[in-house]
C-alpha cells in the first residue's frame, strides 16, 4: 500500500523520553501512519507495541508499514481515550509506556474527501472514524445558534464567531450548507476586510473548532487522561504531544491532579486526605519543536510535548 508523505511531529524527543526498555509493553494511541510506532518496535526484542486508531484506513497504512515487526505488535481499531480497557481486554496488567500524538495526521488534511481541509472542496464530513454517526454536515446544519457560538468561540478562538454563525445560520435557512469551500465561503462573507488580509488562513480557526466538535476530542482528552496513567507500570512513562491550548491544559491538570493533588490546608502537618502521587513530571514546561523542525515542517509548531512518569 501506498504510503502518504507525513513527517511525525517531536520524533526523537518522544523516543527519548519513553526511556524504551527492548522487553517492555508500549502504547501508541494515536497510532496514525506509524511514524512513531516504527522507532518504537524497531528498539524492542521481546517486547511488544500495541497500536490503536479509530481510523480503520489509517491502521491499514501503519499496518503495511509494520509489517516487518509483525511478531511484536497488535493493532487496534479503537478510540485512544480507551487505552486503558483495551489493555484490559487483551489482558496485559500495564505497559511501560503510552504516546499520544492528539494532532490530526496529514493524510488526513491531504485527502479532500475527508473534509478536514478548507483548500480543497469535499463533502462536510471531518470524522475520524468513518463509523461515527456525527459530521461536521450535523453540526453546521442542525446545531442550534448557541451551540454553533459556543464551539466557535470556545474551540476555535473565533474573534468573528457570532458573525460567522449568524452567516451560517442564514445560509441553511435557504438550503444546507454541503461542501468544504460552501463553507470557507460563509466563513469568509461574515468577516472584515482586514481579517481576510492576516496571514492565516480565515477558515482555520473555524474548521479546527467543528473538527473538534465532530470528534468530541476534548472530552476523549479528559477521559484518557483519566484511565490510562492507572495502567502505566512504575517508572513507566506518559507522552503526550498537544497542539491546541485547551488540549495542552486537560493534559497538564491531569498529570498536575496526580502530581500535586493533595487538598488538604497548607498548614497541616500530615497529608490526611488521603491523596497519593502516581505520576511525577519529568519536565515542568513542556518541550517544544526544535527551530529546524518547524522549519522542514510547518505543522509541527504549535505542539507540545508533555511527559510524566508513573511513581
Amino acid at each position: 500500500m501506498e504510503q502518504p508523505r507525513h513527517v511525525s511531529v517531536l520524533l526523537q524527543e518522544c523516543i527519548e523520553n519513553l526511556n524504551i526498555r527492548p522487553d517492555g509493553v508500549y502504547v501508541d494511541g494515536t497510532l496514525g501512519l506509524g511514524g512513531h510506532s516504527v522507532e518504537i518496535v524497531s528498539r524492542l526484542t521481546t517486547g511488544r507495541l500495541i497500536g490503536i486508531d479509530r481510523d480503520r484506513s489509517a491502521l491499514a497504512r501503519a499496518g503495511s508499514r509494520l509489517s516487518p515487526y509483525a511478531d511484536r505488535i497488535t493493532l487496534v481499531h479503537g478510540n485512544f481515550s480507551d487505552a486503558a480497557a483495551i489493555l484490559d481486554e487483551l489482558g496485559i496488567p500495564g505497559a511501560d509506556g503510552m504516546l499520544f500524538d492528539l494532532g490530526v495526521s496529514s493524510p488526513q488534511l491531504d485527502e479532500a474527501q475527508r473534509g478536514f481541509s478548507y483548500m480543497q472542496d469535499a463533502p462536510l464530513d471531518m470524522r475520524m472514524d468513518d463509523s461515527a454517526p456525527l459530521s461536521a454536515y450535523e453540526v453546521v446544519n442542525t446545531w442550534s445558534e448557541e451551540r454553533l457560538n459556543r464551539i466557535l468561540w470556545d474551540y476555535g478562538e473565533e474573534r468573528y464567531a457570532r458573525r460567522i454563525t449568524a452567516a451560517i445560520l442564514a445560509a441553511r435557512a435557504q438550503k444546507p450548507v454541503e461542501s468544504t469551500l460552501e463553507l470557507v465561503e460563509l466563513i469568509k462573507s461574515a468577516m472584515p476586510a482586514a481579517a481576510l488580509r492576516e496571514k492565516q488562513h480565515p477558515a482555520k480557526r473555524s474548521f479546527q473548532a467543528i473538527r473538534i466538535a465532530v470528534n468530541d476530542e476534548l472530552g476523549e482528552v479528559e477521559r484518557m487522561m483519566d484511565s490510562a496513567p492507572d495502567k502505566l507500570n512504575p517508572g513507566g512513562r506518559l507522552c503526550v504531544i498537544s497542539f491546541h491550548s485547551l488540549e495542552d491544559r486537560i493534559v497538564k491538570n491531569g498529570i498536575a491532579r496526580r502530581e500535586k493533588g493533595c487538598t488538604c490546608p497548607r498548614e497541616a502537618p500530615v497529608c490526611t486526605c488521603g491523596f497519593v502521587q502516581t505520576l511525577r513530571s519529568v519536565s515542568r514546561k513542556p518541550i517544544l519543536p526544535s527551530a529546524e523542525e518547524i522549519e522542514s515542517n510547518p505543522r509541527s509548531r504549535s505542539a507540545k510535548l508533555r511527559v510524566a512518569e508513573r511513581v
